[in-house]
Order: C-alpha cells, then sequence, then structure tokens
C-alpha cells in the first residue's frame, strides 16, 4: 500500500458515521487544562467543596458490608434505591414519578443518545433553541437527524418561534419527531424559560404529535434558591425528562436518568441493555448512600453560593473590560454566560490567539447545527477561582483589543478567512443576550 492511499477501512464504515464530529469542547481539555491557562471553556463542577473524606470512609464501608453486591453485574433499568431517591429529587420540581418509569443511565449524555436512537430515522427532525447544547448536537447528527433551530430571547425558548418552526418544517414535508430544550440555566445561553411559557410550549408539542426532551442538570442550581416547575410536571405523557448527577454531586460516577412515559420506558431499557447492559452497580450505589446519609441539599445549596459568587466575578470583569457593542446574558443559575460580540469578530478564528494569550473558551459555532455562531463565545464561571476570571476575562479583553486593530488594517475575521481560502463562515447569529 502507497503512503498517501486510503485505510481500507474507510470505506467500510456506515453512512452514519460521517455525522460524527469532535466536540468543540473536548477538543480543548488538553489545552485548557494546562495550569498557566484560565480555562473560561468546560463545565466542570467545583468539586473542591465536596466532604471527600467523609465520602471515602462511607464507600470503603459499602465495599465491606455490600461488595459482593456492588461489584456485580445489575439491571439495565438500574438499582431501585437510586431510582426513589431520583423521583424524590424530582418532586421538587412539581414532577409526580414511580421509580419503574425511572431508567438510570451512564452520564444524562447516554440519555441522549437512548432516546435519538429510540425515535429518530435518517432524516427525521429534531426541534432545538438557537443556541444549544454542543453534546445533543453531536448525538442528534450521529444518528442522522436533522437539527432546526428555534429564537429564543432572555426568557428562553419563543412559543411564536415554536409554532412558526413546525409549520415551516412540516410545509417542507419533513416529519418532526423531538423538541429538545433545555429550560433552566441554559447550556450555553445561560438563560431561563419563563415560566408562563412552559405549558404554551407543551400544548403546541402535544398538539402536533411531537415528543418534548427535556434536559435539565441545572435545574437544582438556581442562585436565589427558585426551583421552577418542569415542563413534565405540565404534561407527565409527552415529556421525557433527562437529569444527571453531574452537576449536583460528581461527574465521574456518570450517573443520570431518563423519565419517560411507561411504554417509552420498556425501549429504554432494551436499548440500555444493548449498549451497556447495565449502569454501573458500584457508582449507582454510591451516590445512593451519599443520597441517604449526607446532606446533600445543603451540599446544593453550598455549590449555589460558590457559583453565584464566580458569577458575580464575571459579570463585573466584563462589564470592566469587553469592548463597546457587546452583550451577554445575566443567568440566575447554573455555569455559562453567553457572550456576543459586535460585527466583525470570528470567535472561532481568534480561538488560536487567545490560547497563545493563556485564556480558553468555546467558540459559538459549537452550539449551533447550521454554522451560525461566529460572533458569539460561551464562558464557563463554575470551576476558576473569582481571581482568576477576573483575570481570564481581562487576558480575552486583550485579545479582543488585539483583534480590533488587526480588523482595523486588514479587514474582519471573517474576510481574512475567505481571503486565506477557509470555509466561509455563515452569518451572525442574532444576538441572544
Amino acid at each position: 500500500m502507497t503512503g498517501n492511499s486510503l485505510d481500507p477501512h474507510l470505506a467500510r464504515y456506515a453512512a452514519r458515521t460521517d455525522g460524527m464530529r469532535a466536540s468543540a469542547i473536548r477538543a480543548l481539555f488538553a489545552v485548557a487544562n494546562r495550569p498557566e491557562v484560565v480555562s473560561l471553556a468546560g463545565g466542570m463542577p467545583y468539586l473542591e467543596s465536596l466532604p471527600l473524606a467523609e465520602l471515602a470512609a462511607d464507600v470503603a464501608q459499602m465495599i465491606a458490608q455490600d461488595g459482593r453486591v456492588a461489584l456485580q453485574y445489575g439491571s439495565g433499568q438500574g438499582i431501585l434505591e437510586l431510582r426513589e431517591h431520583i423521583c424524590q429529587i424530582m418532586a421538587l420540581e412539581g414532577i409526580s414519578a414511580h421509580p419503574d418509569d425511572v431508567v438510570v443511565t451512564v452520564g444524562s449524555q447516554m440519555a441522549l443518545d437512548l432516546v435519538t436512537r429510540i425515535f429518530c430515522d435518517p432524516g427525521d427532525v429534531i426541534l432545538a433553541e438557537a443556541p444549544s447544547y454542543v453534546g445533543a448536537l453531536g448525538t442528534f447528527s450521529s444518528y442522522q437527524a436533522q437539527v432546526v433551530h428555534v429564537d429564543s430571547d432572555e426568557d428562553g425558548l419563543l412559543p411564536d418561534a415554536l409554532a412558526a418552526a413546525i409549520e415551516s418544517v412540516r410545509a417542507s414535508g419533513r416529519r418532526i419527531k423531538l423538541l429538545y430544550t433545555i429550560p433552566n440555566f441554559h447550556n450555553p445561553a445561560g438563560t431561563t424559560l419563563a415560566v408562563e411559557r412552559r405549558p404554551q410550549i407543551a400544548e403546541l408539542c402535544r398538539d402536533a404529535g411531537i415528543t418534548v426532551l427535556e434536559d435539565n442538570p441545572y435545574g437544582l442550581l438556581g442562585f436565589s434558591d427558585t426551583i421552577y416547575p418542569a415542563i413534565r410536571s405540565i404534561d407527565a405523557e409527552n415529556v421525557i425528562y433527562l437529569g444527571s448527577f453531574s452537576k449536583t454531586f460528581a461527574p465521574g460516577l456518570r450517573i443520570g436518568w431518563v423519565l419517560a412515559p411507561h411504554a417509552v420506558r420498556e425501549k429504554l431499557v432494551l436499548a440500555n441493555e444493548s449498549a451497556t447492559l447495565n449502569p454501573p452497580v458500584f457508582n449507582q450505589m454510591m451516590i445512593a448512600r451519599y443520597l441517604s446519609n449526607f446532606d446533600w441539599q445543603s451540599q446544593i445549596k453550598t455549590y449555589r453560593q460558590l457559583y453565584a459568587e464566580r458569577r458575580d466575578a464575571m459579570l463585573g470583569a466584563l462589564e470592566a473590560h469587553m469592548p463597546e457593542g457587546t452583550t451577554w446574558t445575566h443567568p440566575d443559575g447554573g455555569f455559562y454566560v453567553w457572550v456576543t460580540l459586535p460585527d466583525g469578530f470570528d470567535t472561532a478564528a481568534m480561538l488560536p490567539r487567545a490560547v497563545t494569550a493563556r485564556v480558553a473558551y468555546v467558540p459559538g459555532t459549537a452550539f449551533y447545527a447550521d454554522g451560525f455562531g461566529t460572533r458569539q463565545m460561551r464562558l464557563s464561571y463554575c470551576y476558576p477561582t473569582p481571581e482568576r476570571i477576573v483575570e481570564g476575562v481581562r487576558r480575552l479583553a486583550g485579545v479582543l483589543d488585539g483583534e480590533q486593530d488587526i480588523m482595523r488594517t486588514f479587514g474582519s475575521s471573517s474576510t481574512r478567512r475567505r481571503s486565506l481560502g477557509a470555509p466561509s463562515p455563515s452569518s451572525p447569529s442574532p444576538d441572544t443576550a
């Protein structure tokens, strides 16, 4: 075989592999985790506040007492004790659920994969907010589903835009299967769906025969201690609810869940078994013991206080350092601020210079399926200290100042990219701040 011959395996791939793309966030990890770089990119919880010594002692006791169970195979649906705890957690959001309708998964990312596998054939349409979670977009693309974005504003998804999108897609002859939404402290936008819009959205989807896929990993992390009613609490028969312990406890355990109508639950268990046989029993038992033996609600309050302090540091730094014409969202919970820069900036083209300046972010195009978001970026405030956040924004502002100097001399980032033969980015998205 000559040196320039294609790998013979390439011709054997399934067609759906064309939809597989590297995550823009995962690609940044190697750089962003260097100690000299202030990472405003990854949404990593601040685990230093966990009672690690006490957790270690509890795990040792679990192994001594129940090691034969914890280290063994388990149910494809997940252990009953954890599913009972999950129902109690969801009750805080007004959800009435039975443990039989909960399926434990390897993180809520796997739940996204299972639901998409069950519902979507190639070419089916999934409606999603603009912007939307990069991990969901990757999953949808891998199953060859088409994402149609629906406009949102500072109060979340717009019901009128949803109705228009449904009408437009159906007029084109395509079939809509799901509405994917993150109603609380949105990733990446940082917005929260207005309470009065939730029943409107539920009704629109029910009337149109579209299943709502409600993804809610941040719902308990509101800075005002407000817990918003889940869309699932409004319509239990047409909403599939996804939850996770990655943001409220520890992402390394990779435990999430799906609450689904009974008929869907049966398919989810089968799909779960075909993918993993069963979610890790050890991790499930550890979380169940944590929920039983520790004051987990006080731990969540600690997280809220930490993240609120970091949010305030980021908003203050943005106000102090960002160039005129920049806008950003003002989250009341969660991990993220969504920043929109003035015309002419291209956050993807600018990223290498930012990394050289020892600051990292996620470019906005990662959160769109259609190439939009060239002027946007997601900044995460959950992990760095407030002092590091301020320094990171200061470094970022320096990069933007340098970029403006270059634009005054050579034109906008997008113009320069086209002149160099790079792919032309789509036009900037509407300002969602």
